[in-house]
C-alpha cells in the first residue's frame, strides 16, 4: 500500500487493485481489498476515483471484499458526497440483498451522505427507516448514534419513531442501551 500510495502511477495501480477486488479470484480479491483498505486508511482522496468499483464491491459474496466497501465508502461519502450519489439508487436498490456487513456499510455511507446535505435525505428516509426497522437488536443499538444524529427534522422524527416502536421487542439490555442514548425511560415490562 505504502509503495503504491508513493508511486507516480498511483491512480492507475489503484484502478487495477479495484478491478482484482471485482473481477480476481478470491484470494486475489482479498489480497485487493487489504491493499485497498490500507490505502483508504492512509489517503482516502487516492481512493475516489473508484468509487464506481466500490459500490458494487459492497455487494461481494467475499467477506473481506464487502467489508472493505463497507469501511471506505463512508468516508467517501464525507470527503466526495456528489461521486457516491451518482450511484444511490443501485447502492438503495442493493441493500436488503446485501450481507450484513454490507448493510452496515451502507447505513454509514447514507448517514454520510445526510449529513453532506439534507437533499439526500428525502432520498434516504425510506431505505434508512427499513434499515431501522429490520436490524436485529445489537445492530441496532449500533446504528442509532450513527442514522439519527444525520438526519434533521420530521424525517429526524420518524426515523426515531421507528426504533422507539422496537424497543419492546428487543432484549432489555440493548433496549435499555437505546432508550440511554435516546434519552428516554423504559416502560416496565
Amino acid at each position: 500500500a505504502a509503495e503504491i500510495i508513493a508511486d507516480e502511477r498511483a491512480a492507475q495501480r489503484i484502478a487495477e487493485q479495484a478491478q482484482l477486488l471485482l473481477e480476481g479470484a478470491p484470494t486475489a480479491a482479498t489480497q485487493a481489498a487489504r491493499v485497498l483498505d490500507e490505502i483508504a486508511k492512509q489517503k482516502i482522496e487516492l481512493v475516489v476515483p473508484i468509487v464506481p468499483e466500490l459500490t458494487k464491491a459492497i455487494f461481494s459474496k467475499h467477506k473481506r471484499v464487502a467489508q472493505m466497501a463497507a469501511d471506505a465508502l463512508p468516508q467517501l461519502a464525507r470527503v466526495a458526497p456528489a461521486r457516491v450519489a451518482r450511484h444511490l439508487d443501485a447502492l438503495k436498490g442493493g441493500f436488503a440483498a446485501a450481507s450484513p456487513e454490507g448493510k452496515d456499510g451502507l447505513v454509514r455511507t447514507f448517514s454520510a451522505l445526510c449529513v453532506a446535505s439534507v437533499a439526500y435525505q428525502k432520498k434516504l428516509e425510506p431505505v434508512l427507516a427499513e434499515a431501522l426497522e429490520g436490524a436485529d437488536g445489537k445492530t441496532l443499538a449500533g446504528w442509532c448514534p450513527v442514522v439519527l444524529p444525520a438526519l434533521k427534522g420530521e424525517p429526524h422524527a420518524r426515523a426515531r419513531a421507528v426504533v422507539e416502536a422496537r424497543l419492546d421487542r428487543i432484549p432489555r439490555a440493548t433496549a435499555q442501551e437505546i432508550a440511554d442514548f435516546l434519552g428516554i425511560r423504559l416502560r416496565a415490562r
